[in-house]
């Protein structure tokens, strides 16, 4: 489970893209010495700030195994899509 959390902001999200998405929508209303995060079961996981130049990864590892979850979700969301559009099809 993701939590994203920026000033005014709160929202739980069950996958990683969520979250992502979430957390980069909020990235422009973002002001100095504000913050928005991720956290993954109470861990956080990622922040971007206007302090740094790009979103950090908080963790060792953090980045690989985010990385591997987005390729997973995607291809979960690609194949729904692909038995979806079957579906529509075949009736």
């Amino acid at each position: 489970m993701f939590k994203v959390i920026s000033p005014g902001f709160s929202q739980e999200c069950d996958r990683w893209l969520d979250a992502l998405t979430t957390a980069k929508s909020l990235m422009p209303q973002c002001k100095w010495m504000q913050d928005v995060r991720i956290f993954e079961d109470g861990h956080l996981v990622w922040i971007y700030s206007r302090s740094h130049k790009y979103p950090q990864f908080v963790g060792a590892g953090t980045y690989d195994r985010l990385a591997k979850r987005f390729l997973l979700e995607t291809i979960v969301d690609e194949n729904a899509v692909e038995i979806r559009n079957d579906e529509e099809l075949s009736n």
